[in-house]
């Protein structure tokens, strides 16, 4: 597989870095803005990725690209996915895969008519100890709680206590927590149950409107799921699923999903740790390739239903705290 990027911050440096464990992948070029091309031509120089554009346009050209990966802010997501689908490429779009649902609706149904793949990446729903995780929940019987915690303070915290303003918590770039930290959990429990039937919001909202912290309550049949992602502080992250028959408990942070055990009543807990790339991001683009390679598109259509489900729950989620985004009310389609 081909793989053109888009972006040069942080994520697109860890997936680099992840890549090279996937040789099912490989980078052919770098697109980068202008004002970002000597962090471009250093990536390009330190991973040795042959071509390296400013202009998107011509980048999307490049016929030595099957996939482009969007590894910018939040708020670009939508129309750089757009653009590179219209080109015929198909597309990994990181997580959150868009501001709203009509954008997430929009891009999987361009996909969908253009035979194009299209992935959020999510990089825990890739990962053999979430199939293993999966594969144990039949055993715990009926399941009467879901709690789901991804708490990491921000490097960017710092910053905006003073008033400074980073894209992670900017309300005009679709930043904040719970479209960041917080999706990971709502991917993990949607990925397992299924779209709840209500969603509710309980957010610490900061001076500019965007939430640096808060609790998302999503209700099933038969149990709740609580969904809490913090920036703005610390605690011990994981994922605890009760059965009326035991447990099921991930810990660590659920982006990295480093382990599973299980305990069943009146017995020992088992302990699972399947994962087998040292980089978290490594599974999930393992994973993409296999697809493509097998032009599997009922997996595309797995993966993008759980995407639609997780746009629809994170926005529901997102407005009954009163977070409303500037492409909320974008007409431009």
């Amino acid at each position: 597989m081909k793989l053109g990027i888009a972006g040069s911050g942080g994520i697109v440096k860890e997936v680099l870095l992840a890549l090279q464990e996937v040789e099912e992948v490989q980078v052919t070029a770098i697109f980068v803005r202008p004002h970002s091309l000597k962090k471009g031509e250093a990536l390009a120089e330190q991973y040795h990725i042959p071509s390296i554009y400013t202009d998107y346009t011509e980048f999307l050209q490049n016929p030595e690209i099957d996939f482009v990966y969007i590894g910018l802010i939040n708020s670009a997501h939508f129309s750089y996915t757009r653009e590179a689908l219209l080109a015929g490429k198909n597309v990994i779009v990181e997580k959150p895969f868009a501001s709203n649902l009509r954008e997430v609706k929009l891009l999987a149904e361009l996909a969908q008519s253009k035979k194009l793949f299209l992935f959020e990446a999510v990089s825990l729903l890739h990962m053999p100890n979430y199939a293993k995780l999966r594969e144990l929940l039949p055993q715990l019987g009926r399941i009467t709680m879901v709690q789901a915690n991804y708490s990491q303070y921000s490097s960017r915290y710092d910053k905006y206590l003073q008033r400074e303003v980073l894209p992670a918590f900017d309300i005009n770039l679709s930043g904040g927590s719970l479209y960041d930290i917080n999706i990971y959990n709502l991917n993990l429990i949607i990925g397992l149950f299924g779209a709840p039937k209500s969603v509710s919001y309980i957010a610490n909202i900061g001076f500019n409107g965007i939430d640096t912290s808060g609790a998302a309550l999503l209700q099933y049949d038969g149990f709740p799921a609580i969904a809490t992602g913090a920036k703005d502080s610390d605690s011990p992250s994981g994922c605890t699923i009760q059965g009326e028959k035991g447990w099921l408990r991930c810990d660590g942070v659920p982006g990295e999903l480093p382990s599973v055990d299980l305990c069943l009543r009146k017995q020992e807990p088992e302990h699972y740790a399947l994962n087998a790339y040292s980089h978290r991001l490594a599974h999930e683009f393992k994973d993409f390739a296999d697809i493509f390679a097998a032009g599997d598109f009922a997996a595309r259509d797995h993966y993008l239903t759980i995407s639609l489900q997780v746009a629809e729950t994170a926005e529901k989620a997102r407005l009954s705290a009163g977070i409303h985004f500037p492409a909320d009310t974008t007409l431009d389609k």
